[in-house]
């Protein structure tokens, strides 16, 4: 079942409410005492009290006016994710952006209804951008009011700006992908996490590339760059699904098209 536009708009009206709840609990720790753990006994996988009370506080939220709805949180896991409503959270998406003091950490909102995602947000609050999208269309709030978001054209590689996270955390044969992407791209910039994806949105990133994202890493991003007119796709050029893997954010096919060539090459492994 579809939802009802008047529906629609009162979840997106909340959705600008949860980002302005996670930034009042995240902001106060940024580029202050954030209380940095490692999640590995071997590696380093960082968490904050950020991210943690960032995701305490939407999660409250949420319970108070939609108890009826579950929830999927990277920090504290599942909470009725059969519900027609789930909310999938990532609180501070660039958790190492994060503690370096960089302002390229998201929060991450994703809303979807009977298991596809409808809604979704890429809050950067410190920048004051909040990227929204859902099927009709996506914009960007910030301090100089809402502006639309559309990706550009882009028909060749060669003309094309990409970016990807880390090419350190990719496999073999996903490094190999990456690197005749970019050999073949105009630009590439590294270490954005899911602002890239943002960017995609807003017209000024033409590809990103990333592997071994989990579902609170990709729901909120989907309606944001299909609202914006872009395509979500595996590397294997199969439809992006909010189950992760291995993804491309791309704003124009045919784009896309060219970096799969390479991409699926690496899509299995």
């Amino acid at each position: 079942m579809s939802l009802s536009p008047d529906r629609l708009a009162d979840l997106d009206a909340f959705l600008i409410e949860l980002n302005r709840v996670s930034a009042d609990a995240i902001l106060p720790l940024f580029r202050a005492d954030h209380g940095l753990e490692n999640k590995l006994s071997g590696g380093f996988d960082p968490v904050t009290e950020a991210d943690k009370g960032g995701e305490r506080a939407i999660r409250k939220r949420i319970a108070e006016r939609f108890p009826e709805h579950g929830v999927i949180g990277e920090e504290y896991g599942e909470d009725r994710p059969d519900a027609a409503f789930v909310w999938v959270l990532d609180p501070v998406d660039g958790t190492r952006a994060f503690i370096a003091g960089l302002p390229l950490w998201t929060t991450l909102i994703g809303l979807r209804h009977e298991g596809r995602p409808v809604l979704g947000s890429i809050g950067q609050p410190y920048l004051g951008e909040t990227y929204i999208g859902h099927a009709g269309g996506s914009r960007l709030i910030s301090r100089a009011g809402e502006t639309p978001l559309r990706v550009r054209s882009c028909p060749r590689l060669t003309d094309a700006i990409i970016t990807t996270t880390d090419p350190d955390i990719l496999t073999g044969a996903e490094l190999g992908a990456w690197t005749q992407v970019r050999a073949a791209a105009k630009l590439a910039r590294l270490g954005l996490d899911a602002y890239g994806y943002a960017m995609v949105a807003a017209g000024t990133i033409d590809l990103a590339l990333d592997t071994g994202l989990k579902v609170w890493d990709v729901e909120a991003v989907i309606p944001v760059i299909e609202g914006a007119g872009g395509i979500v796709a595996h590397w294997d050029g199969s439809p992006g699904r909010s189950d992760g893997g291995k993804f491309a954010f791309a704003g124009d096919r045919a784009v896309l098209d060219e970096a799969l060539v390479a991409l699926r090459r690496a899509a299995g492994d």
